[in-house]
């Protein structure tokens, strides 16, 4: 999943929160440099990436990526997950998506010294340009698309993955809808199992 989504799945912890986003930037033993609630977000983050990755609606909405985006189909269907978790944020929030996202940048601003410096040097980008906000919008996919395949290792296409999104919007947003009901559930038992474990 992508950032907004893995910040709604921290259910309002704020530690849980911070592991959340800098999951991806920590390796290894670098885990045990981290507050034992902030290693549970990191934990949770990768459980949730896990569930979603081999959960067979994900792969559905990748099979129709898959011809022309190849194995970038997984960054591409996170993207779009978070489109539509903005599109459709009342059915999961009674709180604005406009004030949970500021309060999203308001508590990692208060842990920004335990950030990995790659996740820091994001970080500045990503509440600049408030990408948690424009993710909700074709344009703000396209713009973060396009970031993400000029530093791809290889040709991408993911500048185009926007087109296949305005084309199969309806498609998309049905899988979208049965799979976070279930992800949901399954993020809010696993960080139960995770907290219960310390």
């Amino acid at each position: 999943m992508n950032f907004l989504a893995h910040a709604f799945l921290s259910f309002g912890h704020e530690k849980i929160l911070v592991g959340n986003f800098i999951a991806d930037f920590v390796k290894g033993k670098q885990l045990e440099k981290f507050e034992k609630q902030i290693q549970i977000g990191i934990q949770l983050h990768r459980a949730i990436d896990f569930f979603t990755d081999s959960h067979p609606l994900v792969k559905a909405a990748q099979a129709y990526l898959r011809p022309k985006f190849g194995h970038y189909s997984s960054v591409i269907t996170d993207v779009f997950f978070d489109y539509f978790l903005v599109k459709n944020w009342n059915q999961y929030s009674g709180e604005p998506v406009e004030k949970f996202i500021q309060n999203v940048y308001n508590t990692l601003d208060r842990y920004a010294l335990v950030f990995p410096a790659r996740f820091a040097g994001m970080y500045h980008w990503m509440k600049k340009d408030n990408w948690l906000l424009h993710y909700g919008e074709i344009d703000g996919i396209r713009r973060a698309l396009t970031g993400m395949a000029r530093r791809a290792q290889f040709e991408s296409k993911m500048e185009q993955a926007h087109l296949a999104l305005v084309e199969n919007e309806d498609e998309f947003e049905l899988i979208f809808f049965a799979f976070f009901k279930e992800l949901e559930s399954f993020a809010s038992e696993k960080l139960t199992e995770l907290e219960n474990q310390t």
